[in-house]
Order: structure tokens, then sequence, then C-alpha cells
């Protein structure tokens, strides 16, 4: 029978430290190298197994702080269904708010950007022609829980007061509802989610593992003309997060 791997041998290690309550949940874990010259190991050693816990919820890994104990953290659920569109309300806090969490984001928008070529062509629209782009961050009780970069046409709302998607009047009240502020009617949104591993920044923004599991969801919204109003690159950490698609039937 092969050996066990070092890593996997620290990883059980830490596991039994913890379950021993020598760390507490929020604690701070001493250095990796404080930890591997007590293992015997590397600190890369250290380190896969850290990621390894960090995967599987164990620790939580804090850009330019280090590693701690996890705090007990149950998966949220997050329902993707057309009911999710209430009037002139978010609809990511009434999600949350529907599982008993408080949901809350962060944002950053930037107007005239150019559409690169994968996301002209699923607005149906020219390479580099302007958009406004948006970056969100969104919490569940103050933890990171998804990723979204949010691009629409910026010739279709320059000039009206929904122009800057989390600024004006209309802020924070999601695309269906900014859009009808305007007289544009979105009739339905197509999702296309994929597995994938979660990139360097995505992972420390999310608090998980490098390359840990997420999964990829492209979003693009429909007026009822047939014209894309919006598409977007939704990241959520398998980790973290169960989604739930919810199909309407119709009769």
């Amino acid at each position: 029978m092969s050996e066990q791997p070092p890593y996997l041998r620290i990883a059980d290690e830490l596991r039994r430290r913890i379950a021993d309550h020598v760390w507490e949940p929020g604690d701070r874990l001493p250095s990796r190298a404080q930890i591997g010259q007590e293992c015997g190991v590397g600190e890369n050693v250290v380190r896969r197994a850290q990621e390894l816990l960090i995967s599987h919820g164990v620790l939580e890994g804090r850009a330019g702080s280090g590693t701690y104990v996890a705090e007990p953290r149950q998966r949220v659920r997050v329902v993707r269904s057309s009911a999710r569109e209430q009037p002139a309300e978010s609809p990511f806090r009434a999600d949350m708010r529907a599982v008993g969490r408080q949901g809350d984001w962060e944002s950053r928008t930037d107007a005239k950007v150019p559409a690169p070529a994968d996301i002209a062509a699923r607005l149906g629209i020219s390479e580099g022609e302007p958009c406004v782009r948006t970056t969100y961050e969104y919490l569940a009780d103050g933890k990171p829980v998804q990723l979204s970069t949010s691009w629409e046409p910026y010739d279709l709302t320059a000039g009206t007061l929904v122009v800057l998607p989390e600024g004006g009047p209309h802020a924070g009240i999601g695309v269906v509802n900014r859009m009808a502020a305007i007289g544009v009617t979105i009739s339905h949104a197509v999702e296309q989610p994929e597995p994938r591993t979660a990139t360097a920044e995505e992972a420390s923004l999310l608090g998980i593992q490098k390359a840990g599991l997420v999964t990829h969801i492209r979003r693009t919204y429909y007026s009822d003309q047939g014209r894309p109003v919006e598409t977007a690159d939704i990241v959520v950490p398998v980790a973290h997060c169960e989604i739930v698609y919810e199909i309407p039937i119709n009769r």
C-alpha cells in the first residue's frame, strides 16, 4: 500500500488540532513556516494541506492576513427563478431574505468600456462598441457568496436616469425594474451554467481555495423585441452555495 501523501497527513493533523480545540473557530493559524517546522515538512506541503481544508470549509483564507479556522457555515441556497424579480426591490436581497440571510453588495461601474469580442457577440453589437460595465461582490451576512460582471450597451441607457446601475433613483433594483423605468420591457433571460475552477483573483475575493470549484453562469436578459439588453458573468463558489433552478409550469 502506498504511503499517504505528506499534504494529506498535514491536513489530518490540522483537523485533529481543530477537533481537540487547540484552535477555535476564528483563530488565526501559525505561519506555514512554523507549522512546517513542527511537522517536519516544507511550507509548500503546508500550503497544499491548508488549501485542501479551505476547499472543505474547515479553514478560511483571508488575503493579506493569513489562514483562519472557519466559523461554522451552512451553504447558502441560491434560487434561480422568474419569480425572483419583484417590483422596486433587489432580486438578490429578496433571495437572501427568503433563506434568512441579510443580502448586500459592493459594486463599481465604468461607463463607455469597449465591448470585448465575446461580450459583443452576446449583446448583438459590434466589438469595441461602448458599454456600461459593473462589477459586483455579493454578500450574505457580510460574507462573500457571489461575484458578477454585468455589461449593458451604452446607447440603450445613455442620457437616462438608469445609465448607472447603482446610481440615481433606480439604483439597486435589478435589471428588469431598471429597464422598465425607461420603457424597455424584458421578456425573458437565458442562463448557461457550467463548472470550472476559480481564478486566483476570484478565489481571493470569495475566500476559497485557489482553483476551487465554482459555477460560472452566463446570463443574458432580452427585451420583448428580442434585443439583448444586459449580459453578465456570475461566479458562485460551490463550497459556499448551492444553486437551485425553479421552473414555472404554465397550464
